[in-house]
C-alpha cells in the first residue's frame, strides 16, 4: 500500500470537465448517491475526506482502517484500481480512462 500511496503523490492528473463528469457519475448512481448512503457511501463532500468516515455507512475494515483522505490524487488511484490501493474494500470498480477518473473527480470537487 506505501508503493501505491507514493504513485498517487506522483502521478499528474489531467485537468477535469466537471460537466462530463456529471454525466459519467450517472454510472456510479448504480452504487452510489450524492445525498444517500446505498450499496456505497455517500459522495457529496467526498474530496478532502477521511476514507472511512461518513456516519452511519458499513464500511469495510480495511478501508476503515487505510488513514486515507481523498484528495484529487488518492481518487485518482482509488477509481484507478480499488482493490490495488486497499485490498479488502467493498469497491472492485474501475476507471480505465485516465480523462474519464478527471472528470468524475472534477465533478465530485463540486458537489460540497
Amino acid at each position: 500500500m506505501i508503493l501505491a500511496l507514493l504513485a498517487a503523490a506522483t502521478v499528474a492528473i489531467p485537468a477535469g470537465d466537471s460537466v462530463h463528469g456529471g454525466q459519467l457519475y450517472q454510472g456510479c448512481m448504480g452504487c452510489h448517491s450524492l445525498d444517500e448512503n446505498d450499496v456505497g457511501p455517500k459522495h457529496r463532500g467526498v474530496v478532502g475526506r477521511a476514507a472511512g468516515a461518513v456516519p452511519g455507512y458499513a464500511y469495510s475494515k480495511a478501508l476503515k482502517g487505510s488513514g486515507l483522505t481523498w484528495t484529487p490524487a488518492m481518487l485518482d488511484q482509488w477509481l484507478t484500481n480499488p482493490q490495488a490501493l486497499v485490498p479488502g474494500s467493498k469497491m472492485y470498480f474501475r476507471l480505465t480512462k485516465p480523462q474519464d477518473r478527471a472528470d468524475i473527480i472534477a465533478y465530485l470537487a463540486k458537489q460540497k
